[in-house]
């Protein structure tokens, strides 16, 4: 029943990720194990991107960090935790990957012959109770 199924949506408020309209009817056939849509303006999927961004970034060789410009799609799934299916658009920002910088005050490349986009498709799975993120798929092009 849809009163069962809320509690596996929420783990904590953090990681809340599909609205309370969202929760299926009594007699819906989802149940945990599918992915469902959800926003893709939620914390939860932002958060996740960034993980795959953070991911993108530690195995590219390019001398300047990627952050991501549009999350175009987003399934989650439950799995013991929450693995999140991602269809995202990333940019090459203006800081170099050697500065270490914090990516939510890089801006992106202006000029012109220096801006690169890239499509990417992430699969992050976050186990809050035990602080783990796992990201078994990360593809960019």
């Amino acid at each position: 029943s849809s009163h069962h199924f809320r509690p596996l949506m929420c783990f904590t408020l953090m990681f809340c990720v599909v609205s309370v309209t969202n929760v299926p009817p009594p007699h819906s056939t989802i149940r945990p194990g599918s992915p469902v849509p959800v926003n893709t303006d939620s914390p939860g999927v932002r958060k996740a991107a960034r993980f795959g961004v953070y991911r993108y970034n530690n195995s590219s060789n390019d001398l300047f960090l990627f952050k991501e410009s549009q999350i175009k799609k987003a399934m989650v799934q439950i799995v013991r935790g929450l693995k999140y299916m991602l269809h995202v658009e990333i940019k090459r920002t203006v800081c170099e990957k050697r500065d270490h910088p914090n990516l939510d005050s890089c801006h992106f490349q202006s000029k012109k012959t220096l801006q690169q986009m890239l499509r990417c498709y992430f699969e992050v799975w976050i186990t809050p109770w035990i602080h783990k993120v796992h990201i078994p798929v990360a593809h960019c092009h």
